[in-house]
């Protein structure tokens, strides 16, 4: 039977020569991911039913990200609570304060990922991982301590949705904009419980940067995962990378393989984009929009706070002052690093910008860039729902780093082919 790569990646976990759309099945799970808001109450659970054990020290990766540094007395439990339960069962890759980052742009930069293997993380853009050809998805806390415990858990096999990306992006116009484009046409439920997978002579132009934007927000169209296809791009970056192993499995999809639907969208003809409130699918083009008022811009998060995003609004942000307050969060102390080194920080001081630790603060309204009443942020961020950045009356507008630094010296929702 032809099959998808994601039904294939099952079919091998499961131990099974072949699945299809609807099945159950019990599966090995390769490498699992926890944080500091997710993982306390995993380890709460195994305690209290006497399960305190781990299935595999190699393959469990832990960071505390969504309140670290810790923003209070409750977040500083948290984070000790990652480290005594981090140290007791001598977690291999546990990253700490100072080497913490933002797990989905952690875990890849550091070698966690693998093409063809399961990955399961407590956070709903753990479909992040799927840029590199892997079956990659969020559980909740209950299915983390499960697959802690044992490293095996059940999933039902996902139908498979085709998104073919033609044409070449235009100056100014990038992977975020392209997804937000995608999230538009199909809405927040489009893709619901399916696998979405990426094809197309558009993606193969793209970095792995940009192509984890993308399968990043597949959560956000309601799909259980988002897959992009193994090329040269995606051999080159996990090249010298890899930790532990440094074997993994390469699938492809059948070319008779069988969609539940498709989508084809001409990249060529795309324009800058802002996801306006309160819902990723409410996408308008820029030349639509432009003008409208600013309280406050934020540059980072696991969709867009890697160096090739930082470079991009550096390249926007030089020799200019930002007109509201602007947030820069670098999402691993590694890609902090890099920017000190290329002269970037030196940019976005000089632009009058606030730059932050890695963290996930801001994009969850936790701390660190919190919006009161009535306030705007166009933030690169990947949801925007309703008191989602801090006070319910708030807004929060999505789109490309490119489009946060060009309203940010604006003050106002700008375009930032003007400025590059």
């Amino acid at each position: 039977m032809p099959m998808t790569i994601t039904e294939k990646i099952l079919a091998r976990a499961s131990g099974n020569s072949q699945v299809r759309p609807g099945q159950l099945i019990q599966a090995e799970v390769d490498m699992v991911m926890g944080h500091d808001v997710t993982l306390p109450p995993a380890i709460a659970m195994l305690e209290r039913h006497g399960l305190d054990r781990v299935f595999d020290r190699d393959r469990i990766v832990i960071t505390p990200d969504h309140f670290q540094p810790a923003k209070d007395i409750a977040s500083a439990a948290l984070h000790k609570r990652l480290d005594q339960w981090a140290r007791r069962h001598r977690i291999t890759y546990y990253y700490p304060l100072g080497r913490a980052g933002v797990c989905h742009a952690l875990l890849p930069e550091q070698g966690h990922i693998r093409p063809g293997e399961v990955i399961v993380g407590a956070d709903s853009h753990t479909c992040t991982y799927g840029a590199f050809a892997a079956f990659s998805t969020g559980i909740g806390s209950t299915e983390l301590a499960a697959v802690i415990a044992t490293g095996r858990l059940w999933f039902k096999v996902p139908a498979s949705m085709r998104i073919e990306l033609t044409g070449r992006l235009p100056d100014g116009v990038f992977s975020k904009d392209v997804i937000l484009e995608v999230i538009r046409r199909i809405g927040t439920d489009g893709a619901r419980y399916m696998a979405m997978e990426f094809v197309g002579p558009a993606i193969g132009q793209m970095s792995m940067e940009a192509r984890m934007t993308i399968t990043n927000m597949a959560i956000e169209a309601g799909a259980k995962s988002g897959i992009i296809p193994f090329d040269d791009v995606t051999r080159q970056y996990l090249q010298g990378r890899l930790k532990g192993r440094q074997d993994y499995m390469v699938f492809e999809s059948d070319p008779d393989a069988a969609y539940a639907s498709s989508l084809n969208v001409d990249c060529s003809m795309l324009e800058p984009m802002v996801a306006f409130p309160h819902l990723p699918s409410n996408g308008r083009p820029i030349s639509t929009c432009a003008g409208l008022g600013m309280d406050q811009a934020y540059i980072g998060s696991c969709t867009n706070g890697r160096i090739e995003d930082l470079r991009i609004a550096a390249r926007i942000l030089k020799g200019h002052q930002v007109a509201i307050r602007t947030l820069v969060v670098p999402a691993t102390p590694t890609i902090w690093r890099r920017a000190v080194d290329e002269g970037l920080m030196d940019v976005f001081y000089d632009a009058g910008c606030v730059i932050a630790a890695p963290t996930c603060g801001a994009c969850l309204g936790g701390f660190m860039g919190v919006l009161a009443a009535g306030e705007r942020c166009i933030s690169t961020t990947n949801r925007n729902f309703v008191g989602r950045m801090g006070h319910p009356n708030s807004e929060v507008y999505l789109a490309s780093p490119a489009t946060a630094a060009a309203s940010a010296i604006e003050g106002r929702l700008a375009d930032p082919r003007r400025y590059l």
